[in-house]
């Protein structure tokens, strides 16, 4: 069996080193020394300014939205995970959605100007498969309207953005370090920003909003991490360079092996790419649902990563998005990992190839 996916772990040696000092200072959560530790090494191998460590990417989402004060109306993207749009209405927002780029698959900056009203108060936007937004029309746009910036980087480790970390940018970007991700601590995700009363707004409410044992300031949530999970993370980023390499030269490989393959591939500049999924996109639906019978007889199991387009969830106001709807019905994503051989990636893309014409 082939899954689209298959969560890299270290050594097991590498993170038994880390519980003998958890055992040893029974220390287990709370803003551990761990989780420290954590986060000044992110920092310095992301080279961003502030980032706080989270317990997953979908809190990240809720706390920004909650510490940047948005009321109202957010534009954001029909084409990501459930997470992006179900977070603005869990925070009491209405989602508000713009059209996405054909070729890039994030939000189409041209598309946003006409979505924004007097109720708008912000942008979410994904930067899809780690491929980076437009971030410098995204941000005229805001500037103009006087609008916030959250990005949602969940696919987004090693990703940068004109040489930067695409973390660095936004009022907020948020990252999810789920085991399924490029870099993971299990469970896990983060908040970035480059301004440190923002920064200290979010360290409060991730801990129910203590300033002390017995004081709180505002409203908070159960927004922190373990020891266990950031010991996961400071052992995987001494990995994280080579996992890197290795989804790079695997997609490589899956570029040669399926040239001859009537499909689609979304446009990235390689500089910026992380290389996070390797997503095709077929002509048709009936294209695509007969690849993944293929694939599936076979015992090769793609995903079809996003389906279905987010305006079309009970809990949004019906609109149509034309690009999102059709790229949702014919794009998968195929098996990616450190551990996928080459032989797999053969044997996938032959698949593939048997019976094209």
């Amino acid at each position: 069996m082939i899954n689209v996916t298959k969560p890299f772990l270290p050594p097991i040696e590498e993170y038994e080193k880390y519980l003998k000092g958890i055992w040893g200072r029974v220390w287990l959560t709370n803003n551990g020394p761990l989780v420290n530790e954590l986060e000044m090494t992110l920092k310095e191998y992301l080279k961003v300014n502030h980032f706080l460590y989270l317990n997953n990417g979908t809190i990240a989402i809720q706390i920004a939205i909650k510490a940047l004060g948005l009321k109202g109306e957010i534009i954001t993207t029909p084409f990501s995970y459930v997470a992006t749009t179900s977070s603005i209405v869990w925070e009491g927002c209405t989602p508000v959605f713009a059209d996405i780029d054909p070729l890039t698959l994030n939000i189409d900056p041209t598309k946003i100007e006409a979505a924004i009203t007097d109720k708008t108060s912000a942008i979410l936007a994904t930067h899809v498969y780690g491929n980076p937004c437009d971030i410098d029309a995204i941000a005229a746009i805001a500037q103009k309207h006087n609008l916030k910036v959250i990005y949602d980087a969940a696919h987004c480790f090693g990703t940068k953005y004109k040489g930067k970390s695409v973390f660095a940018y936004g009022d907020v970007t948020t990252a999810s370090f789920h085991a399924t991700k490029v870099f993971h601590t299990i469970e896990g995700g983060g908040v970035f920003t480059n301004d440190p009363e923002l920064l200290k707004t979010m360290s409060l409410m991730r801990n129910f909003g203590h300033n002390g044992p017995d004081r709180f300031e505002g409203v908070g949530i159960n927004g922190k991490n373990s020891e266990f999970h950031a010991a996961m993370g400071i052992v995987n980023l001494k990995w994280a360079d080579k996992i890197l390499e290795s989804r790079r030269a695997q997609s490589e490989r899956y570029d040669k092996k399926l040239s001859g393959l009537n499909v689609s591939r979304i446009k990235y500049d390689p500089n910026d790419f992380n290389y996070s999924y390797y997503p095709i996109i077929f002509e048709t639906e009936a294209q695509t649902l007969k690849a993944i019978e293929k694939l599936h007889a076979n015992w090769i199991y793609p995903r079809r990563y996003f389906y279905p387009s987010l305006n079309s969830l009970k809990y949004v106001n019906a609109v149509e998005m034309p690009v999102s709807e059709s790229i949702c019905k014919r794009v998968i994503c195929l098996p990616l990992y450190y551990e996928l051989a080459n032989e797999e990636i053969d044997f996938v893309s032959g698949v593939l190839m048997t019976g094209n014409s």
